[in-house]
């Protein structure tokens, strides 16, 4: 089924795709979508004339029938007036698609109409938002990633395999000297990226200015003896003017990343913090199990990390292989290929990012990661895989470069391992 209008503005549409679930006509549920997000009401009113609606209404662009379901996914779902029970629920796939002029480009109010009221609509026992496709108009009101791919391998002077990184962890409770201290010891193993807790903010046990300061002098020390400066990821989550003002110490201490909690601080803060920024944006997604954990409801990760990419995140977290979450593998592949694959055609930026992967990870991953990312352009964040080292922190990094050697190479970790002790040791000490 395609209602679309075919004229001289459809390059300029928005395009949306979702999953849903209803007991109504597919036609007529997904006519109530469209009319939900752009001009309908549940009864026509005046003002709302054939002309506006020929140019402003929302329209279905496709609509593919999945299958039935033996019972509503979601509570509080309504029947069509006169159906007679058992309520047949079908799944489907649509696509809407609406006009650039409805909302402009603008990445809030796009959000508003992509992923606004449809979620709680009557008639739909589920329904998820899946993709959009956006105009490269968006480009002219947005700058997308600053650093990305290219930017992060130039600031950590890491090429031809993964950046290799870490969390500071305990993520709370350390003084800044502490963490300073740890942060030490993780250079000196060998790490290229180390990263703050989202947890680690403010706290009056370790106010964010004198660690990042403390942190960073430690970094410039070990910078001017080694030449090798590890990227740091200070968490500046906060107010704006706080995330402006901690960017500031950062980039002025030297530092080259800040992280952002992407979900506690909202697009509107994260362009601003991206027109102001000098350094790279490491973006954490932590609440995302808020839009994914459900089939049935919520955002996937396709679609939400286009949103962040557009406002200027050069990283983003994807979960890792066989994490400590309820992500499946297949998933987290996804979104990570998803990073790596352009938004916008050519010559447009593609506004290509890092995908991160963290969550348990260890040398045993490193192979399935890299046949399903086909590619070495990501952060490998390892917690344990590296400080639980039987050997120590420093054989751990060294046993993750040994692992992906040994993936870009084609050998078998077991037989890498034979002559590389470091891995042979890892591979018995993260066998559970």
């Amino acid at each position: 089924m395609n209602t679309g209008r075919n004229d001289q503005t459809a390059p300029d549409r928005i395009k949306a795709r979702y999953w849903i679930e209803t007991a109504y006509p597919l036609e007529d549920a997904a006519a109530i979508m469209a009319g939900e997000q752009s001009t309908g009401t549940f009864v026509r009113v005046p003002g709302e004339t054939d002309e506006l609606r020929q140019w402003h209404a929302a329209h279905v662009e496709e609509l593919v029938e999945l299958g039935t379901v033996d019972a509503p996914s979601l509570t509080g779902s309504g029947l069509p007036k006169g159906y007679n029970l058992p309520a047949v629920r079908r799944t489907a796939e649509v696509v809407l698609s609406w006009p650039l002029a409805n909302m402009g480009a603008s990445l809030p109010n796009l959000l508003a109409t992509a992923a606004g009221n449809l979620f709680e609509l009557k008639p739909f026992s589920g329904l998820k938002l899946l993709d959009v496709t956006l105009p490269p108009v968006f480009l002219d009101a947005y700058q997308g990633p600053q650093f990305g791919v290219d930017g992060t391998r130039r600031l950590t002077a890491v090429y031809g395999r993964p950046v290799i990184g870490t969390i500071i962890k305990p993520s709370v409770g350390m003084t800044p000297e502490q963490t300073a201290a740890h942060v030490r010891m993780l250079a000196e193993a060998g790490v290229d990226f180390i990263k703050d807790d989202e947890l680690q903010a403010d706290g009056p046990h370790c106010p964010f200015e004198q660690r990042a300061t403390a942190v960073l002098q430690t970094l410039n020390d070990f910078a001017n003896r080694t030449g090798k400066r590890p990227m740091y990821a200070a968490n500046i989550t906060g107010e704006i003017d706080q995330m402006l003002r901690r960017h500031d110490l950062v980039a002025a201490a030297g530092g080259t990343c800040v992280m952002v909690s992407l979900n506690s601080v909202g697009l509107p803060a994260m362009n601003m913090l991206r027109r102001h920024a000098q350094v790279a944006i490491h973006g954490h997604r932590n609440g995302w199990g808020m839009f994914s954990r459900s089939h049935a409801t919520g955002m996937s990760f396709i679609a939400y990390q286009k949103f962040w990419r557009l406002a200027g995140i050069d990283h983003v977290h994807v979960n890792g292989l066989r994490n400590k979450f309820c992500e499946e593998d297949s998933s987290v592949m996804a979104s990570a290929r998803a990073c790596l694959t352009p938004m916008f055609p050519a010559p447009h930026k593609p506004c290509t990012i890092v995908p991160v992967f963290s969550s348990g990870q260890s040398a045993r991953q490193v192979h399935d990661t890299y046949s399903g990312l086909g590619s070495m352009d990501l952060i490998y964040a390892c917690g344990g895989g590296i400080l639980a080292h039987p050997m120590g922190p420093a054989a751990g990094v060294r046993s993750l470069q040994q692992a992906w050697e040994a993936a870009a190479s084609g050998i078998a970790l077991r037989d890498y391992a034979t002559n590389h002790t470091e891995l042979r040791e890892a591979l018995e000490a993260f066998a559970g």
